[in-house]
């Protein structure tokens, strides 16, 4: 069967094209590789999240290089690659049918009118590519008001210094908020600072034949038992299938996207469950399989026409890859500091706490000293969170500073269960994570490994990850303000890390969009250059990242570029 679209990939990225086009009467087939999960299998698992990564590959099987730089006895830089399967460190976010937008917190912050045109705004920058969207806030808005209310979008709008334009209002009321949100807006009242309510994609009222949130506490890095999270599958592709116009084929994994002498595709070819070679034609193509594994894809889609990797003759596919740079800190709360209602309050189990500060999401402040030296450049976001991961927590009980030694001690025994019994009844500790750009470069990106191969036989991805030092400075200064708000609130323990060291649950370009098909692979319409029934429907599209996390962003551009689809498929038949 010739399927009308036909999409690699079934997480944000990919589902609202599938809803966008089945609804619209198109034949539609999602080839996943992954497993066809759904609320039922989303047990809540410490064991399985935290230490057996059961949503995911084995890295022995399918796993990536990752270069870094080091320096040697004589101060000289060189880059090395490390298989995954060797340091343990996986770029794999969730791969079953929804991807990872099962497994996200679902902080839903939209760009800003400036991270659509940063060059703009704060110039260029030594040593790294940034450059201005070629769409605007205002393109996209749209389909932000849309996300929100087809994915589900709990919030409210506040007026803030840097409070983005908005066509409507949150679709469903905000949800239930953690006591500590309070401690958090009075103490920034007294400090000058403005706290933003965190917009989140989980239902905080039953609707589109899904539950509302239960409060368990089992959310970031798990599945949604109850539908709630606004995830591809529960939100996208349940609807999608029940149109009768959308196939979703689980383990299906994708190794080449085939084309003919004239350079048009002839077939997407993958293998099935049983490692049997199956092959499907379509009419558009849509790849959309996370950052990494779509610029792979093309890279390894080679060609009598593209001899260099699909839609990659002018070299772009895999340049530009960008991560979310930051960092984290925390504070801790000790019961004995506090009264019997204080305790009562911090000590609340299920709500979130649903607060950020993006005070500084342009900084204007002399005492910054980024890169343009003038104390004006691009900031971020804060968020504040609560760790829900009691395995990991307990494991770094193991761990004590000597002073006397300045190195850490194993603890054994009756020393050990004293740390963990301190670690969970005399204090809480009170978390921020901080979102800022990661500029692009020209030592960030994704090719082909010469060596490594996945079970398939086939080359993994290798990436190089090269960070600016604009990045670290923007984060550190962001820090810095979450800080003084914990010290503030009466935390002790006031630390945060900032590293050029990436999420690896943040991750996008690589296929970044533009105007001119020399430095960009994709049009603005997510149409590549060079194969005009391609399209890349993931976070590759972006040029640069914006200080919030993606999906939110992905959805949006995913629904705007599914529209565009859908009128050539429509004009097409006409």
């Amino acid at each position: 069967m010739k399927y009308d679209i036909c999409i690699v990939g079934s997480g944000a990225g990919a589902s609202p094209v599938a809803y966008t086009l089945a609804n619209a009467g198109a034949k539609v087939l999602v080839l996943e590789k992954g497993a066809w999960l759904t609320e039922k299998e989303f047990y809540k698992d410490e064991l399985a999240i935290s230490l057996r990564d059961a949503y995911n590959p084995k890295l022995e099987d399918e796993q990536h290089v990752i270069e870094e730089e080091y320096e040697n006895a004589a101060g000289e830089s060189f880059w090395q690659g490390e298989a995954t399967s060797e340091s343990g460190w996986s770029f794999w976010n969730g791969t079953v049918v929804g991807g990872s937008s099962n497994f996200m917190s679902g902080y839903f912050h939209r760009l800003k009118p400036v991270d659509f045109r940063l060059k703009t705004e704060f110039g260029a920058i030594k040593g790294a590519n940034v450059v201005d969207w070629p769409i605007s806030y205002d393109e996209l808005e749209p389909y932000y008001a849309i996300v929100e209310k087809v994915v589900g979008v709990s919030g409210r709008a506040t007026a803030h210094p840097h409070q983005e334009p908005r066509s409507t209002d949150f679709p469903y009321p905000p949800l239930a908020e953690h006591a500590i949100s309070s401690w958090i807006d009075e103490s920034a009242e007294k400090i000058g600072y403005h706290t933003v309510p965190v917009p989140r994609a989980i239902l905080s009222q039953p609707a589109m034949g899904r539950n509302s949130c239960e409060y368990s506490g089992y959310c970031s890095s798990y599945g949604c038992s109850s539908g709630a999270k606004g995830g591809g599958r529960a939100a996208l592709l349940n609807h999608a299938v029940a149109t009768g116009n959308c196939t979703i084929t689980p383990h299906a994994k994708v190794y080449n996207i085939a084309t003919d002498s004239q350079g048009e595709i002839s077939g997407v070819h993958y293998y099935d469950q049983a490692g049997r070679k199956k092959t499907v034609q379509a009419k558009y193509y849509v790849v959309a399989c996370q950052a990494i594994e779509t610029s792979r894809l093309l890279l390894a889609s080679k060609g009598e026409k593209f001899p260099n990797g699909l839609a990659n003759n002018a070299g772009q596919v895999g340049k530009n890859l960008v991560f979310s740079a930051g960092g984290t800190g925390r504070g801790d709360f000790f019961y004995k500091d506090l009264t019997d209602e204080k305790k009562t309050q911090l000590t609340q189990v299920g709500p979130f706490i649903n607060r950020a500060l993006q005070d500084w999401y342009q900084i204007d402040d002399k005492a910054f000293t980024g890169i343009n030296r003038d104390g004006k450049a691009k900031g971020g976001t804060i968020d504040f969170l609560f760790y829900q991961n009691p395995i990991s927590r307990a494991q770094g009980t193991q761990w004590q500073y000597d002073e006397s030694q300045n190195s850490e001690t194993l603890l054994w025994g009756e020393a050990l269960k004293q740390s963990i019994k301190t670690e969970f009844t005399s204090y809480k500790t009170l978390r921020f994570e901080v979102f800022n750009d990661w500029l692009p470069t020209d030592n960030c990106f994704v090719a082909l490994d010469d060596d490594v191969t996945d079970k398939w036989g086939d080359p993994v991805a290798k990436v190089r990850i090269g960070a600016h030092n604009h990045d670290v400075d923007v984060g550190e200064y962001l820090a810095e303000k979450a800080e003084k708000l914990l010290i503030e609130m009466g935390a002790s323990n006031v630390s945060s890390s900032v590293s050029s060291s990436p999420p690896t649950n943040l991750m996008a370009g690589g296929c970044r969009f533009g105007h001119d098909p020399k430095t960009s692979v994709l049009n603005k319409n997510c149409q590549t250059h060079e194969v005009e029934n391609l399209f890349v429907t993931d976070a590759s599209f972006m040029p640069t990242g914006g200080s919030v996390p993606y999906t939110f962003t992905i959805y949006a551009n995913s629904f705007r570029v599914a529209d565009h689809i859908k009128a050539r498929w429509q004009q097409a038949k006409t």
